[in-house]
């Protein structure tokens, strides 16, 4: 095949031009000339299909260049592969080995190999080489392979689709054994009654080898096994045997099988083997299976249409079966360790069998429960479930335990322990209902009812609240009444009375069977003032904190009179000082006439003093009314009033906070 590239230049008719033209193969160099001639030739000697792509070339002359259009080659055919053996023959277990090559094709290629035998599907090898022409594959012979065929073909991949060369010449291999299929026999046949001892053998015939191993097993099982490590070489056919015997039982019926193996080689032969039942397995009853302590319990075991066999009475234990007695028949006054599973064995001619398993149960009777509440103490927080445990001391599980509210029954529980529990979660204030259990199992004394457990039930605090009289402003000196109060809780509520600073300073502390409480501070002074407040808590452990109360300490009455004497007083002093000053001038001023004006006045000042002395009685030095707590003024008769005792009417008085 030719690919020619052709220049069309014009030039003139003596000028000489050289022509560098280069031709490329899908992309890639594959020749280049230098010519005078206006074309060039690119010559492939013998076509592959290889040669098929896209073709295009190059001609650069006078410092110009220029190229063609592409065009498509498409070669046809491949090359016949070629196919060797490395053994022609070989033995059952071993592999062959396979050499496909494509001479003059270029990779990448695909090989395809075949593994041919007769009245067989061939099996196929497909190998992918990227880099070379040949590919090298190995199939393993197996059981059955006598004589072997084999071949192989090529596959590339051109412009998506694939192009297959010819099949190669067949590679005939001839397989050998290493051994023949072994034989399985059980002696004195492969039907047998229990009882009877039974021996199998199993053999093979092997060429001159080493390494054979013959097996026999029972489903997944082995039973024996042996190894040969080597046969003689003058030995050319050397039979080798496997024996194992035992004592036939039900469980040796089945299939067995006899595997001969040696490298990857392997047989196998099968034999099914039938063990007829020499007697029933054996019967074990019992007068009870649930019955009270220090009752009598009579076992007794027995085979169905057969009475001569060893029989023994045995209890189930995890460490290894009890024996009991070696009889038929046992009787004996249980307790409640007796309790457990029992069972019967029967042997005839060294055959032994077990019965099934008859559980035993005894019981003892249930105590008296008692029930109490979980956390400790017979009371309960509203809000809170009430967890109860009923527990009997006495008794063999499983008990029937079943708690009451009242007499409605609220729950009821089997359990294999000696107590059960009961989470009441609808707790009311006011629920004065007892709980009660009771307790039963199989025992025949039948039921135990616990005391009655009466619950208390408390009743968080709510609503703290902290007043006083007088409320707000307080007398200094004078004393003052603190009320702490709670709107509900139940009783007792411990009361705590703080007053703020720099930190909270505790003032009164007291337990009360009763929702309110009255601390009396004697004398206030102004180190009292600040901010007060109460604490109230019960049973439920929770603190309720009141509103804040600020009191304020003023002057008393009395300190009012005393300051407001002096300064009357002071005034009236300023007063008559400059009385006596404006007199002492005028007397200066006016001389006689003075004295006479003087003596006038004296004369007056002396008539009204009688006349005010004549009406002394009608007059009232200070004030004739005081403030009570509520700045509601009051007159001095009703201050003077006699005071009421009691709680009742301190509390009408107190502004709450």
């Amino acid at each position: 095949m030719s690919i020619v590239c052709r220049a069309d230049i014009s030039k003139s008719t003596n000028f000489q031009l050289k022509h560098n033209f280069t031709i490329f193969k899908d992309g890639k160099l594959v020749f280049m000339t230098v010519s005078n001639k206006g074309d060039a030739q690119y010559e492939i000697p013998m076509a592959r299909s290889s040669d098929t792509g896209e073709y295009e070339c190059t001609v650069e002359a006078g410092g110009k260049t220029k190229s063609s259009n592409s065009l498509h080659v498409w070669v046809t055919g491949m090359t016949k592969p070629i196919l060797t053996a490395e053994k022609k023959e070989v033995l059952e277990g071993e592999v062959v080995k396979l050499r496909c090559e494509l001479p003059e094709e270029v990779p990448p290629l695909y090989f395809l190999f075949r593994k041919i035998k007769m009245n067989s599907t061939p099996k196929e090898k497909l190998v992918f080489e990227p880099y070379r022409n040949f590919s090298v594959v190995e199939f393993s012979v197996e059981e059955g392979d006598n004589i072997l065929q084999f071949d192989c073909f090529g596959r590339r991949n051109v412009k998506l689709e694939f192009e297959s060369s010819e099949y190669s010449n067949k590679t005939l291999v001839t397989v050998r054994e290493p051994f023949i299929k072994p034989t399985l026999n059980a002696k004195p046949s492969s039907n047998i009654t229990e009882g009877d001892r039974i021996q199998f053998e199993c053999s093979t015939v092997v060429a001159r080898m080493h390494d054979i191993e013959i097996i026999l097993q029972k489903n997944r099982t082995i039973l024996n096994s042996i190894v040969y490590k080597y046969v003689h070489e003058y030995s050319v056919r050397d039979e080798k045997l496997l024996k194992y015997s035992a004592v036939a039982t039900l469980e040796d019926s089945g299939e067995y099988l006899c595997k001969v193996e040696q490298g990857r080689a392997s047989k196998t032969t099968k034999l099914n083997v039938v063990v007829s039942e020499l007697f029933p397995k054996p019967i074990l009853a019992a007068s009870m299976s649930k019955l009270d302590e220090n009752k009598e319990l009579t076992l007794s075991c027995s085979i169905s249409g057969f009475r001569k066999a060893n029989f023994s009475i045995l209890r189930k234990n995890s460490n290894g079966d009890i024996w009991l007695k070696n009889s038929r028949n046992l009787t004996m006054r249980v307790n409640v360790n007796d309790t457990g599973s029992y069972i019967c064995k029967a042997e005839v001619k060294g055959i032994v069998k077990e019965s099934r398993p008859v559980r035993i149960n005894v019981y003892a009777p249930v105590s008296k429960p008692t029930l109490s509440v979980v956390s400790g103490l017979p009371e309960v927080v509203l809000g809170k479930p009430l967890r109860l445990i009923c527990r009997s001391v006495m008794g063999t599980p499983p008990i029937t335990f079943t708690f009451y509210k009242g007499n409605n029954e609220v729950k009821k529980v089997v359990i294999n322990d000696t107590y059960a529990t009961f989470l009441d979660e609808n707790i009311r204030p006011n629920d004065k209902r007892g709980y009660k259990c009771d307790a039963r199992n199989n025992h025949s004394s039948g039921m135990k009812t616990s005391n009655i457990l009466n619950v208390t039930v408390i009743v968080p605090i709510r609503n703290a609240s902290l007043g006083s009289i007088p409320y707000g402003e307080v007398e200094d000196g004078s004393e003052t009444a603190f009320l702490c109060s709670v709107k509900e809780g139940s009783w007792p509520i411990h009361f705590r009375i703080f007053r703020k600073t720099d930190r909270d300073v505790l003032l009164f502390e007291k337990s009360e069977n009763a929702d309110r409480v009255v601390w009396r501070k004697e004398a206030m002074s102004r180190e009292d003032m600040g901010t007060y407040y109460c604490m109230a808590s019960n049973r439920a452990n929770v603190d309720v904190k009141s509103h804040p109360i600020t009191i304020s300490v003023i002057l008393a009455a009395w300190q009012k009179g005393i300051i407001a004497a002096f300064v009357l007083i002071s005034i009236a002093g300023a007063a008559a000082l400059a009385l006596w000053w404006f007199l002492c001038k005028k007397k200066k001023a006016k001389g006689p006439s003075m004295e006479m004006s003087g003596s006038a006045l004296a004369t007056n000042l002396t008539s009204e003093k009688l006349t005010r002395q004549h009406n002394d009685g009608d007059y009232y030095t200070g004030s004739s009314y005081i403030e009570d707590s509520e700045n509601h003024m009051k007159s001095t008769d009703e201050s003077n009033a006699p005071e009421q005792k009691g709680t009742e009417t301190v509390y009408s008085e107190i502004r709450k906070s």
